[in-house]
């Protein structure tokens, strides 16, 4: 169950990556974002981890870490859990996802729907989601005027 969840785990974690390189305001950070996961090894560290085969739910707790070197992304909660009959993963508890080159999204909670791929990251009371995106503007040779954009940069709901 736990290497399922980890699967899973690294839906979230490029949803993650591709979330702060779609979002540009904080306010768009509570809209659902869709991307197409990728695969790879993903690493999970906790104080605890349980899987309940009941329920369905395997859980991670205190001072959870998970890390998609694949996505160069670190990801940071005090909880993670994952419900595989509602294809929900849910970090809870001061998130911090983070991924190599300045890219970051810091919420109190973050929900990833599996089967509609879709995030929603939600603050602490009376705070902001806050995402990190670095721009990487084109260089254009001296004397050459910038090329316009081909067509709007908006996230497909």
């Amino acid at each position: 169950m736990l290497r399922f969840w980890s699967k899973r785990l690294v839906a979230l974690l490029a949803l993650a990556a591709t979330f702060s390189a779609s979002v540009a305001t904080a306010q768009q950070a509570a809209s659902p974002v869709v991307v197409t996961p990728t695969n790879g090894l993903v690493t999970i560290e906790s104080d605890l981890q349980k899987a309940d085969n009941g329920t369905g739910v395997v859980t991670a707790t205190g001072n959870v870490r998970i890390i998609y070197p694949d996505q160069r992304v670190v990801a940071t909660s005090r909880q993670a859990q994952y419900f595989s009959r509602q294809g929900r993963v849910v970090l809870s508890g001061d998130v911090d996802v983070i991924q190599e080159g300045g890219h970051s999204i810091q919420a109190e909670r973050l929900v990833y729907l599996v089967e509609r791929e879709r995030i929603v990251a939600e603050p602490a009371s009376g705070q902001q989601v806050v995402t990190v995106y670095r721009l990487n503007a084109p260089v254009v040779p001296m004397g050459q005027a910038p090329q316009p954009a081909t067509g709007p940069m908006v996230p497909q709901p």
